[in-house]
This record gives structure tokens, sequence and C-alpha cells, in this order.
């Protein structure tokens, strides 16, 4: 018998998507949604390929949220087999993409079609919003996807984004919500000069690096029950010219918050500033806002994706906000319900990314539970 699941896992791995190419993917998933009654929306901004479809014209609107694009594959020496051309090796299908997140996008539609073909007439709609921009800088994908939406008022109740986000087991994981993200690139302006005469010279480095470990020791927040604490990491620091006596002009530093609900990116930023300044720095700082933190408690959502997961598995999923961020925080704010499920993390980005080959059909039973659950009472 032919696995649904895995042959279009299949193909989907053999399209080389690197951000931001889409490499047919959206065509392929449109047709076979299409077929199914699913009015088809291509939204192409600049070099993204998006799509927006939808079947049904009411009230719920369950959404499926993911992306066809992937991540470089690294060196193609240390893959045990080309990356896009998927290989099952001991009942794991291995390619890039498989974990993240071609897998998740082919149980999706596979459960959307056992859904529609028993509940022709399911309540509320059914859409998918897919971008090929979310592995890279995430501009013209899906939050101008969603930026559309919002102009024509066309709202999502609720939103599964198909990240694995599973780590032992299929399942045992699912994220119901995700921190905040807040980067700093900040300059400390000096005066270059000869290591031998630092009295004509002021060193950036050396004036930073109490105001930096300070801001390396401070403690932000103490979390809540959702969220852990917010962390700071400096990310990149660079200062000088590679000579051992020339004392450098500047110093650049990255660093990012991941921060709780505790704070706002405004209390963060303030507090920043005032540490730079107390330090008595001269220096510049822009800041990019990367997504802002968010939650989705006990409700619908939640709860129908609890119910799926036990009923299909047999045990009981954990809903954290652990992990980095995911394209559910554009989604978010429009005041969506949003959850992530999919399969086990543990090789995406990776060489040898693979996915177990039975998880994919246990995911797909779970996704076709939630419709159930969601659009059939």
């Amino acid at each position: 018998m032919t696995n649904e699941v895995i042959e279009l896992t299949k193909e989907l791995i053999s399209r080389p998507s690197v951000t931001p190419l889409d490499e047919g993917c959206q065509t392929l998933m449109a047709n076979r949604l299409a077929a199914i009654g699913f009015d088809i929306e291509p939204m192409v901004f600049e070099d993204t390929t998006n799509m927006w479809a939808r079947r049904g014209k009411g009230q719920p609107v369950f959404c499926f949220a993911g992306h066809t694009d992937v991540v470089p594959t690294g060196d193609l020496n240390r893959w045990h087999t080309p990356p896009f051309e998927p290989t099952i090796i001991d009942d794991y299908i291995h390619g890039r993409g498989a974990a993240d997140m071609k897998g998740s996008l082919a149980a999706m539609i596979v459960a959307t079609e056992r859904f529609v073909a028993k509940h022709p007439d399911h309540n509320g709609s059914i859409a998918y919003l897919i971008t090929s921009d979310e592995e890279g800088p995430f501009i013209n994908g899906t939050t101008r996807v969603i930026d559309t939406l919002e102009e024509r008022n066309e709202k999502i109740t609720w939103a599964l984004v198909g990240e694995p986000s599973s780590t032992h087991k299929l399942g045992d994981v699912v994220k119901n919500g995700r921190r905040g993200s807040l980067t700093g690139h900040l300059t400390v302006n000096g005066i270059q000069g000869h290591v031998a005469y630092p009295h004509l010279a002021d060193n950036p480095i050396h004036k930073a690096s109490p105001a930096l470990a300070e801001l390396a020791q401070m403690h932000w927040d103490n979390g809540n029950e959702f969220f852990p604490p917010t962390s700071f990491q400096i990310a990149n620091i660079n200062g000088g010219t590679g000579a051992s006596n020339v004392i450098p002009g500047d110093l650049k530093v990255m660093f990012n918050f991941r921060y709780s609900t505790e704070v706002t990116a405004e209390e963060l930023i303030s507090r920043v500033v005032n540490i730079l300044d107390a330090h008595g720095l001269d220096y510049d700082i822009d800041w990019v806002f990367n997504g802002l933190p968010f939650l989705t408690g006990d409700g619908p959502l939640l709860d129908a994706t609890r119910d799926a997961i036990r009923e299909v598995t047999g045990y009981d999923t954990d809903p954290q906000t652990s992990g980095g961020t995911s394209d559910g925080r554009f989604i978010a704010p429009t005041g969506a319900q949003v959850i992530e499920l999919g399969p086990v993390n543990a090789t995406i980005h990776k060489v040898n990314e693979c996915v177990k080959v039975s998880d994919l059909e246990v995911l797909a039973n779970c996704y076709e539970r939630i419709l159930e659950k969601l659009l059939c009472n």
C-alpha cells in the first residue's frame, strides 16, 4: 500500500527550495488543495513566493501555516545521501527539509484531503498560509501575507504551524507560545592609535568591557509559569584591524534578548541605554524587533491538540514556549490562537536531516483529528 504522506514528502524534498526559493513546492500543494475545493491565491512579494488558500467562507477559520523553504545543505561530503534525493534508511526518510518542514506540509495536505472526503460540509473554513521565506530574512513572507489579510479584515481563528516541536517522540511537546526576540547592534566609538602611545588613543574595547560584563550578568526578570527568565546573549563582537600594534577606533557588538511577557522590548531598551550611559560610553545603537512574545493558553485549539495527540498516540503532550522564533509570531498579534506541532527536531538544520517514516503518518492522523474536533462540532 502506498503511503500518501511519504510519497508527498519525497516529492517536496526533491525540490531544492533553499531560501527564498520555492521551486514549485507551493504549486504542487495548491493543485492538490484546488482539487478538494480550495480557492488558491498566490501572493508573490519581491523574491518570496507565498500562498493563501481557503476552503469555505465562514468563521471559524482553521489555518495550517508553514514554509516550503529550507536552509542550505552545508558540506555535501558530510551527507550520507544527496540532500535533495529523499532516501529511506531504517524507517527514516533522509533529505534536507524532511523534518523542517516538508514532512509536516505533506501531513497537512493528506490530513486535509482525508478530512474533506469524510466531512465535505464541515463548519467554518480551512486555510493554508505557506511561505518560502521563513528560514531567511522573513521580510516578504508570512508577515506580508498577514498584512494583506488584515487590510481586508480576513481573520484567522486558529493557526497550526507545522514547525518540528517534538523532542523525543512525535507529539511529546507542542509549542503554545514563543519568547520575544530583540537584537541590538551596538557600535562603541573610540580613537584609533598606536599601542605604544595609548594616551593619544581611546580604546573602545577597554571602555566597553565593564558595560558588557554588567549586561551579561544582569537579572532581567524571573519569567513566569509559561516562560523562562529573559536571557541576554552576545552573538558577535568585532574590533581592531588585525594588527597587534593598533588600538581600534571602534568596537561592534551584536547581542540578542529572548524575553518573556514579564518585560517589554521598550523596557529592555531603556535598561540597556541606562547601563551604557552610566559607563560614559560614546556609542550608537540600532535595534531590530524580531518578534513579540505570544502565548496560547487553555482554549479550543490547545484543548483539541492535547486531546488529538492523546487519542492518536496514547500519551499526553507538554505545552512549552522554549526554543527560537517561528512565523507564529506574525499570526498571533491578529488575535489568533497559535499552536506549533510537528516532527522530532533532533536533526533540523543539520547534515543528514531525517524524520521517522511512521511519525509522519501519526502526524497526519493528529492533524486530521484536530480538524474534526474544531470543525465538526
